[in-house]
């Protein structure tokens, strides 16, 4: 049945349909209500942190009497007011929501005030005293590298020899190349309300894309069981990411206070402090060296990722394995080491963001691949073909998967050839050759990125679905919904197997007394997994409801259809409305719970190899530029995106996605810049000094296509593809495109020396440099 398509057309907003957002006219009419819209209950506290000056300093003393005379303040809790643990790892352990001995960075939380507003919190944290004694920090990569400090061991994905590949190659190649970080900018800060119950019990509203997690972090921190913890999420104002761990910090301190004053507490950071004190994308060094062929494919390579992990380990494990297991891109690498280097340093933890370290690999990747076609005199195009993974051999990733459903080669021609791209290479080298001052770039970037969690634990979910006697069906599931859509995507799903209009169907919030022990929804995984888990569930109430109608009818049970709100039995039919009367009626369960779980996936954590992925999705992007070489202004003139959905499940989401996947990745590439002073201190912590993209910033020639029947060769949810973050990989080619521009300045193949982002001033300097080097 999963296979088939075309009962879904049949009604109203099912599988496959173009239906909007189920939040849309709420967003936009501002009727959606988000946790800081909820009615505060009577006594409602505020809390605001209090948080060190200094990147690494002992804790010698904390005096709180001053704030605890102003009026209105009803408690400054410290590290040892904590009943619990004090630690919210999400993988490792000694991980503090305030600290305790140690301040680890520049705002790092030591002290919260709760109070009876927000203003008289804010004040009275400036009254809190903390005598520091102030250490030495480790503020780079480099200088972590160097003292061999970090978050947990290093990783290692080898194959082959590499060494003996390099040295016997023709053609030997080396360089290094960096990449900054980013910060999440999701419209609604991070927010919790917590609200204490009948004894040990609390309910907290968070916005956080892992509930389960939070209940682990809110149990721990107060010394409950976690069946006393209810966390609740209806929606956030975009994730990311950056609310899949750190949204514990808030929530596990909102709770701590609401337990403490017995009151409810909520707790809301202003843009400045969510910036300062929550972590963002890992920054990256790299360095590589490859061996390489006349034909121009790669023989054997080494390359080495040091990612600043920032003061804890957090979630960086998982981000360096998937950078790891990344860093092929679309190519195959026959002799190969990839190492990695989590480096602690003392800023603040960096932490999931969307692509979760994928982004950062292939951007690696692809600086090597321009280097070999700068090195032999080719096309950067014709040295991606060259490599690229074989469908029979050459089909092995580095980390031992075989790569069973590459698309990449007719993915890209297809592309190329649509939007007519030799003719635009042509007519930018012409342009070039006229304009002195102006010059533009173009370039092209393959995408192939692995769908499931690195952990094979958190590849499960569940779901609840319930069909009431009218026929109108709730749904709840683990999966939460940030603006991407699942919420619909899921309830399309229901709809479906049911075959109802999905406005019959209720979406309710995420609940962890619901669906207990849920995943995060991360890892671009969130259809895959709670849609599966909501088919199983609404599947099972549709098979009692045949059974009924097979005896209602006196047919056999496989006569009975579910179509176009009804339930027909050859030339007879009722509604869906009135079966479900009729079940309910026969004392059948209109209730059931799913289960799904991916299969085939395996890894091994330490010798990283095994089969992490169920399926790989795949992109391709031209992008079009422009730079000015007087200023280091750049332009994105033109974006063509061609991406694999499988048969997704809803073009109109899934068309967002990719577009504001893309955006995203540009600001990474182009203009967001994370700066940090001398003594540790992040200087871009708002919009005045931290440029995300503008409307502008948009190209005006912006062209996305979803690939057309192309559905997953697994069976996934209807044959879907995820789509959350493999179109942000997809804005490389702006920075690839741009690092063109400036590589046509000279007449010789030049490898510009721009890292990411690529800011005006990076690019004006590296517009002088490769100036210089042509002349010498």
């Amino acid at each position: 049945m999963m296979d088939g398509f075309e009962e879904r057309q049949a009604t109203i907003g099912g599988a496959h349909a173009k239906v909007k957002h189920d939040s849309a006219a709420r967003h936009v009419t501002g009727k959606a209500i988000f946790i800081d819209d909820i009615v505060a209950p009577p006594g409602t506290l505020e809390a605001v942190f209090v948080t060190s000056p200094h990147a690494h300093a002992k804790i010698n003393s904390i005096d709180k009497t001053k704030a605890l005379n102003i009026d209105g303040v009803h408690d400054v809790l410290i590290a040892e007011d904590i009943p619990g643990r004090n630690d919210i790892a999400p993988v490792f352990e000694d991980e503090p929501i305030l600290a305790e001995k140690f301040a680890q960075y520049v705002g790092h939380p030591v002290a919260l005030v709760a109070a009876d507003n927000y203003d008289v919190a804010f004040h009275a944290a400036k009254e809190v005293f903390v005598e520091y004694q102030v250490l030495e920090p480790i503020l780079s990569i480099a200088e972590a590298l160097k003292r061999k400090e970090f978050t947990y061991p290093p990783q290692i994905i080898g194959r082959g020899d590499p060494e003996s590949a390099i040295a016997a190659a023709r053609h030997k190649i080396s360089g290094e190349i960096a990449c900054g970080g980013q910060d999440h900018f999701y419209l609604e800060g991070q927010i919790a309300l917590a609200q204490p119950g009948e004894e040990t019990d609390i309910t907290v509203y968070s916005s956080t894309q892992h509930p389960t997690e939070v209940q682990h972090s809110v149990s721990k921190i107060l010394g409950i069981p976690i069946n006393d913890v209810t966390i609740e999420v209806r929606r956030m104002g975009g994730a990311f990411g950056g609310k899949e761990s750190q949204a514990s910090i808030i929530a596990a301190a909102a709770a701590l206070a609401a337990v403490k004053t017995k009151r409810p507490v909520k707790i809301r950071l202003r843009r400045d402090d969510d910036m300062v004190i929550t972590g963002k994308r890992h920054d990256f060094e790299f360095t590589y060296v490859a061996g390489v062929g006349d034909d121009g494919r790669i023989e054997g390579i080494e390359i080495v990722m040091a990612m600043r992990s920032g003061n804890v380990a957090d979630l960086s494990s998982g981000v360096l394995a998937r950078a790891l297991c990344h860093g092929d891109n679309c190519y195959y690498l026959p002799n190969v080491r990839l190492s990695g280097f989590p480096c602690k340093t003392n800023t603040v933890s960096n932490t999931a963001f969307r692509g979760f370290g994928a982004p950062q690999g292939m951007l690696l990747m692809e600086v090597v691949i321009e280097h070999i076609a700068r090195h032999l005199g080719q096309s950067v195009d014709a040295i991606r073909a060259a490599n690229y993974y074989g469908t029979s051999d050459r089909n092995i990733t580095p980390y031992e998967q075989v790569v069973k459903d590459s698309i990449v080669v007719e993915l890209t021609d297809r592309l190329a050839r649509e939007v007519e791209y030799e003719d635009r290479k042509l007519e930018v080298k012409n342009f070039n050759s006229r304009h002195q001052t102006l010059k533009k770039g173009i370039a092209l970037m393959p995408v192939k990125f692995g769908i499931s969690f690195n952990a094979p634990p958190l590849n499960q979910a569940g779901a609840l679905v319930h069909v009431y006697t009218d026929g109108s069906v709730h749904l709840n599931h683990g999966g939460t919904e940030m603006g991407q859509g699942l919420f619909i995507k899921v309830a399309q799903v229901v709809a479906t197997v049911f075959q109802i209009d999905v406005n019959n169907i209720k979406i309710s919030a995420t609940r962890t007394d619901k669906v207990p022990n849920t995943s995060a929804t991360a890892a671009s995984a969130g259809s895959d997994l709670n849609g599966m888990a909501a088919f199983n569930a609404a599947e099972t109430i549709k098979k009692r409801m045949a059974c009924i109608a097979a005896k209602h009818f006196d047919v056999p049970e496989s006569d009975v259809e579910f179509r176009q709100n009804r339930v027909f039995a050859g030339n007879v039919s009722m509604p869906f409305a009135e079966l479900a009367q009729i079940t309910w009626s026969n004392r059948v369960s209109l209730s059931a719970t799913g289960y799904y779980k991916t299969p085939e996936i395996h890894w091994d954590p330490i010798k990283l190899k095994g089969n992490p992925f169920y399926y790989f999705t795949y992109g391709a992007c031209i992008s079009e530029v422009i730079i000015d070489t007087l200023t280091g202004e750049s332009r994105v003139l033109r974006a063509d995106i061609l991406q694999d959905c499988g048969m997704s499940l809803n073009p109109t989401v899934d068309y967002g996605q990719i577009e504001g996947a893309f955006v995203q990745g540009m600001g990474w590439l182009t203009s967001e810049e994370l700066v940090w002073d001398k003594e540790g201190r992040l200087m871009t912590h708002g919009p005045s000094t931290y440029k995300i993209p503008g409307s502008r910033d948009v190209p005006p020639d912006f062209n996305i296509h979803i690939l057309e029947d192309a559905p997953n060769r697994f069976p996934t949810i209807f044959r879907s593809k995820a789509v959350g973050e493999p179109p942000l990989m997809l804005a490389i080619s702006v920075w690839l495109a741009i690092r063109d521009a400036v590589a046509s300045i000279s007449e010789s193949p030049l490898a510009p020396k721009l890292n990411a982002p690529a800011t005006p001033e990076a690019i004006l300097m590296a517009v002088n440099d490769i100036r210089q080097r042509a002349n010498q």
